[in-house]
């Protein structure tokens, strides 16, 4: 089967964008699929920030994106943009990193407004490396997750959020 790395753009380690896609992996890895994560707030940021390509904190997460059949980008919405980490990193890829990949953009955010993030600032950067099975992702309201039983543990989905996200995943493992 293919090979999933799940791109998560959160600063934060326990965010709504990680929770999703570790719950992606899951699922993904029950139909066979192998997955890996790369969490960006992981990587060292003066590597990021000065684009060190011959860091190892670099080239592993990016040989990982090369190796990859698809990738799914996760981002919470900060000031009506994908995250500044998210941003780095997808600066710091080649230029075809995403080509003949199946590419699914998932983005969270407080208010309904910020769902254009998805089709007018992360599509478009995803497009530019390269790919061109850019799956149609999803918007994910904070209000449709629910908030963790201890502090420090990711939230879960609500019923609703969770069918979307199968649904999502049926449509990603056939597009694979």
């Amino acid at each position: 089967m293919a090979l999933v790395v799940t791109l998560a753009g959160s600063p934060s380690a326990t965010s709504r964008s990680a929770a999703v896609l570790a719950y992606c992996r899951e699922q993904l890895a029950a139909r066979g699929h192998e997955t890996h994560a790369v969490n960006i707030r992981d990587i060292d940021a003066d590597d990021l920030i000065h684009a060190r390509f011959d860091s190892d904190s670099i080239k592993t997460p990016v040989a990982l994106v090369e190796r990859a059949h698809a990738i799914i980008v996760a981002t919470p919405v900060y000031k009506a943009a994908y995250t500044g980490v998210l941003k780095l990193f997808l600066d710091i890829l080649p230029a075809n990193a995403f080509a003949g990949k199946v590419v699914l953009p998932i983005v969270s955010g407080a208010a309904p407004t910020h769902a254009l993030v998805l089709d007018y600032a992360l599509k478009p950067v995803l497009a530019a490396l390269g790919t061109t099975c850019i799956q149609p992702g999803a918007y994910l309201l904070d209000n449709q997750f629910v908030a963790a039983a201890q502090l420090g543990q990711p939230p879960t989905f609500s019923p609703e959020l969770e069918t979307r996200l199968l649904a999502l995943l049926d449509s990603f493992h056939s597009a694979l």
